[in-house]
């Protein structure tokens, strides 16, 4: 008889734990799909909007690099040099994925625009008579600001404008821009940028 009681105890315990383990875990690894792991380490830091930086390790870390040249209608024609890293649809989910996201341009600091591609046109009211600093930092889809060794992945490029002068055209006004990867320490100057993805 204790046999029988054993058998029923064994049994009752094999239901429970296959019905219990039917009822566990994720959507995705019910339907056969793994659940993405963390990307990165969230820091204590932040940019200066109050995004939290996503640190991820040098190697294979995302890359920017930036050119700013002046365009025949007037503005400043953007471009970035990108590495490791695949602007997201409009669509994608607010979750980090590792080498995806967006880049937010800045103008002295000033937010401007947030690029799904690599292609931007600024208009000149952005960029009026003097210097300034455009640069370009690359963001997970979560908002938060990919980094590698506690600094934003970005770079910039100072751009000089000027009025132009008697009998001189509008797109003589504008002398000079030239790239530089300070603010990234270097990680975002187009030198370092090869083998864009």
């Amino acid at each position: 008889m204790s046999w029988t009681r054993r058998s029923r105890a064994a049994l009752a315990v094999c239901v429970l734990l296959l019905a219990g383990s039917a009822g566990c875990g994720t959507d995705d690894a019910r339907q056969g799909g793994a659940s993405p792991a963390p990307v990165g380490k969230i820091l204590e830091g932040r940019d200066q909007e109050g995004r939290p930086l996503r640190e991820v390790r040098q190697e294979g870390a995302p890359g920017v690099g930036i050119e700013v040249q002046p365009d025949a209608a007037g503005g400043w024609d953007v471009r970035l040099t990108l590495r490791n890293f695949r602007f997201s649809p409009a669509d994608a989910p607010a979750r980090a994925v590792a080498g995806r996201g967006v880049a937010r341009l800045y103008v002295d600091g000033r937010p401007v625009a947030r690029l799904r591609a690599p292609a931007h046109r600024l208009d000149t009211r952005l960029v009026p008579r003097g210097t300034h600093r455009v640069t370009a930092r690359l963001c997970a889809d979560d908002g938060t600001v990919w980094a590698v060794d506690g600094k934003p992945v970005e770079s910039t490029a100072d751009v000089t404008a000027s009025e132009p002068g008697p009998g001189m055209s509008p797109d003589a006004s504008r002398r000079k821009a030239r790239t530089q990867g300070a603010d990234s320490g270097g990680r975002g100057s187009p030198e370092r940028v090869h083998g864009a993805s």
